[in-house]
């Protein structure tokens, strides 16, 4: 079980929390024993279950101890089933978390929701997404941050090197917004059932902008497009560039989404056309970059992505101007790979405060 504490007041025990480096740097919630014993059992789950070992620090991170993150970060017990799915998605072999935390790269987990629970938790994809003012993606996604933090050990500049980091480092969580999408949900092109929720993950940068006006009198508007997405895929000074792989992902606000769905595009066809148009040739690369690209003929074409499927297509924001890419590290044992898991919903026990009188006190 996970180590009590005491403090005089919940003022101290902040206090107490932000000098032994259990905070983000930003207040949080405090973690009493009643209110992490709310969320272990919003889980449905053993409080010592363990997920696996979270690097880089190979903390375990058990349903407590996520559940602990949980409450520091605000989370309402409904979020939980999505916070679990976060964790065990990031505890994949192939996501290389370890690794990943340890980079000095400007990465963080990316965290796309999918299915019902985004309507029944209220987790936004549309305006502002993954900005202030969504209560449920900033606190998902800050729960999982404060487990990576603190039973994976990642400490900036000490075992988290990011040598400048992003703000996605606080929180990094939205929803695909599925109504606003011409095409099957992101979960259903993966093989989800129409009723599952999921959540997908890859480590990202923050969200680099796409500025497209589209003319609808202009047959080459929605190709302009395409190449205004895969110029930025493709960023001579990005890792992806120049290690040639990885993973990206691309928002598409509603807008810009439908003027490539008018064409007859599928979500598959333009994840094939963004592939094919994100490249370089090995002279571009190492007229700004020597280090990674090895010697050949200035005019290799050089990927960005290696592959159709590398590319996380879904349609988030509101519609405008702006759609958005978010390059990737494109390193570690499994080239940054993007991994999903499905949210396991209803199976909470029923809160044993739910008769009136018996709650806890906060």
């Amino acid at each position: 079980m996970t180590e009590l504490l005491e403090a005089a007041d919940e003022s101290e025990a902040l206090e107490f929390l932000h000098a032994n480096d259990c905070t983000d740097g930003l207040p949080v919630v405090i973690p009493t024993a009643e209110r992490v014993a709310r969320l272990v059992l919003a889980t449905g789950l053993d409080a010592d279950l363990d997920l696996g070992e979270m690097g880089p620090g190979g903390g375990a991170a058990t349903i407590e101890k996520v559940a602990t993150n949980a409450v520091m970060a605000g989370c309402l017990p409904d979020y939980m089933p999505v916070v679990v799915a976060a964790v065990r998605a990031l505890l994949q072999p192939s996501f290389d978390l370890g690794e990943m935390q340890a980079t000095t790269h400007s990465t963080s987990p990316l965290m796309i929701v999918n299915g019902p629970v985004t309507r029944h938790c209220d987790i936004s994809g549309s305006f502002g997404a993954l900005g202030p003012g969504h209560r449920a993606n900033a606190s998902i996604g800050r729960a999982v941050r404060l487990c990576m933090m603190n039973i994976g050990n990642a400490r900036p500049g000490v075992s988290d090197m990011a040598l400048l980091g992003h703000p996605g480092k606080f929180s990094f969580c939205l929803a695909e917004d599925e109504a606003m999408s011409p095409w099957e949900s992101l979960a259903r092109s993966m093989g989800a059932d129409p009723d599952e929720s999921t959540v997908t993950i890859l480590g990202a940068e923050a969200p680099h902008s796409v500025v497209f006006t589209n003319d609808a009198d202009d047959a080459d508007s929605p190709h302009r497009l395409l190449r205004a997405l895969a110029a930025v895929i493709a960023n001579t000074g990005s890792n992806n560039a120049n290690f040639s792989g990885g993973a990206v992902a691309v928002a598409l606000n509603p807008e810009h989404a439908q003027v490539l769905a008018d064409t007859g595009l599928s979500r598959g066809d333009v994840c094939v056309e963004l592939q094919r148009l994100a490249v370089n040739t090995r002279g571009a690369i190492r007229s700004v970059s020597t280090g990674f690209i090895p010697a050949g003929e200035a005019d290799d074409v050089i990927p960005a992505v290696r592959a159709p499927s590398d590319i996380v297509l879904f349609v988030a924001g509101g519609s405008g101007l702006y759609s958005a890419v978010f390059p990737s590290w494109a390193a570690g044992a499994h080239r940054n790979s993007v991994v999903t898991e499905t949210v396991v919903t209803g199976e909470a026990c029923e809160l044993p405060w739910a008769v009136p009188g018996t709650g806890p006190s906060d």
